[in-house]
């Protein structure tokens, strides 16, 4: 039986119910999986050995301790093929090192942390998502439609924040795909399709997840895991 370690990076809180849904989640896909899994929480303002990780998951739970922190996790997942996931605040903050390190917009902001920056990349919805369930439509042929064998689903948001539609057409250019939307065509998923498992979502696939039905993009996120694993 493989047993799997995931950093996952944020600033674990009991009081967030998003924090428990993540250790949960990652307990029902492995025990779908046959496998075990260790998670472990690594705060964002302290330094880490990442490479003793088999995949990364950026936490929901923004605005960290640590920004820089946490991009540095994610800037580490994408550079070494490691399994990612990033979820709510974890989505924001994959857009955010891709524009600051792939599109070289170095001062790229996130409202929430810096509403006053010129360039921002993550700015607030239009309407908050928050306690909200919408459904996010999948584009064919990306590993979100494969990883729910379907094209579209429900899913929970507990955001104010998303992706400024103008670095769209920039950060598809530069191979970061936008594979799922919802109804008003706001990107809800991306993911880039040169890495081994590299997602990143505005919703939190976890909160859905139940013993008896693991969420299935966690349990694509375990496999891709456990394949690195001898």
């Amino acid at each position: 039986m493989k047993h799997l370690r995931i950093g996952i990076l944020g600033d674990f809180s009991e009081a967030n119910p998003t924090h428990l849904a993540t250790n949960y989640g990652l307990q029902h896909a492995a025990s779908h999986l046959g496998c075990i899994v260790e998670p472990v929480w690594l705060a964002t303002d302290q330094s880490h050995d990442l490479a003793a990780y088999d995949a990364l998951f950026c936490s929901p739970g923004s605005p960290y301790r640590s920004l820089q922190g946490a991009l540095n996790g994610v800037r580490y997942a994408r550079e070494h093929n490691v399994p990612m996931i990033g979820t709510c605040g974890g989505f924001q903050h994959i857009l955010l090192e891709y524009a600051r390190n792939i599109l070289h917009v170095e001062d790229a902001a996130h409202a929430e942390s810096d509403p006053y920056a010129s360039r921002l990349v993550i700015t607030p919805l239009s309407c908050s998502l928050a306690g909200k369930t919408m459904e996010v439509s999948f584009q064919p042929g990306t590993l979100a439609a494969a990883a729910y064998g379907a094209g579209a689903a429900e899913e929970n948001f507990y955001c104010n924040f998303g992706l400024n539609p103008e670095y769209e057409p920039q950060l598809e250019a530069a191979g970061l795909r936008i594979s799922g939307r919802d109804q008003l065509n706001e990107a809800r998923v991306v993911e880039l399709p040169t890495h081994p498992f590299y997602v990143g979502t505005l919703f939190v696939p976890q909160a859905r997840s139940t013993p008896q039905n693991a969420h299935p993009l966690l349990v694509a996120y375990l496999q891709a895991a456990a394949q690195r694993v001898i």
